[in-house]
């Protein structure tokens, strides 16, 4: 059976598109929250909580994200979030942006394995929280994670998803499907694919290069085109014939919630405007 997750894009799928996006198109079975961001002395961002609050959530399967800098910010945000109610908790190793990166957080911490090993060791000593993984290939080059998932191997996961490209790539150039392949052949976790996936032709051809893969995660491909989930769902690339109707009213929704919570006009106009269809591509005819 396909399972689909919503793989987070910070900045946009908060908890108003997710509670929208689920109400009016659907075909999504599990949303990643964009990472938590904590503020110096452990206390975490209001913005950031506000995401994961239980009741800004109650018609969605949704997992935390953390992307700590130590053992310390990952064992406060598993306690934090165990006292709201969750019970797993998604550590990002696949953030590309050099910011991030470069101070030794997401696809820039693949390069050090033993540091990835001692986080682990402490938070899976430390915490009962379930713990599952989204990841790149590495930071530098696609080898790099081949000398982390033996580290992995070491500890219990629920899963570990994988976007096929290195950090430095960011979004750019062809995923590796020859390195996933292997990935799959090196890990006794269960495996996850994440990345370009863009159409229902797209998603079939990857399904039979893949037919071991049972879940998918969508990100880019979800915010460019909301229909697409379900009619991956569907195995059928016909869009509703009242597709417009459908994302005009999800939009306005959208509006409503955002201008409730954003001040002033130019941050509702810029809001807005980075998911405007014209702005991401046009939902096909």
């Amino acid at each position: 059976m396909i399972r689909l997750l919503s793989s987070p894009l910070q900045g946009f799928t908060d908890f108003r598109f997710r509670n929208a996006f689920q109400s009016f198109f659907g075909g999504i079975d599990q949303y990643i929250a964009p990472y938590i961001r904590l503020k110096g002395n452990l206390e975490m961002k209001a913005a950031t909580e506000r995401d994961i609050l239980p009741e800004n959530n109650q018609a969605l399967d949704l997992v935390p994200q953390v992307i700590p800098k130590d053992a310390d910010e990952f064992l406060f945000v598993a306690d934090h979030i165990q006292k709201l109610g969750y019970d797993e908790l998604n550590w990002n190793l696949g953030c590309p942006y050099p910011m991030v990166a470069k101070r030794g957080m997401g696809s820039g911490l693949l390069k050090s394995p033993d540091k990835i090993d001692e986080i682990l060791k402490r938070v899976s000593s430390e915490s009962d929280i379930l713990l599952s993984i989204k990841m790149r290939l590495g930071y530098e080059n696609p080898q790099e994670i081949f000398r982390v998932l033996p580290v992995l191997e070491h500890y219990q996961l629920t899963n570990i998803s994988i976007h096929p490209r290195t950090g430095k790539q960011l979004y750019k150039g062809e995923p590796d499907l020859e390195a996933f392949q292997k990935c799959i052949g090196q890990s006794s976790h269960k495996i996850f694919y994440n990345g370009d996936i863009t159409s229902v032709q797209r998603f079939r051809e990857m399904k039979d290069l893949f037919p071991a893969i049972s879940h998918w995660m969508i990100g880019r491909g979800l915010i460019a085109d909301p229909f697409l989930p379900a009619m991956i769902k569907a195995d059928n690339p016909v869009y509703p014939e009242n597709r417009y109707e459908i994302f005009n009213t999800f939009h306005d929704m959208l509006f409503s919630s955002y201008e409730e919570a954003l001040s002033g006009p130019k941050h509702l106009l810029m809001k807005m405007y980075s998911l405007h269809p014209g702005k991401r591509q046009r939902i096909h005819k």
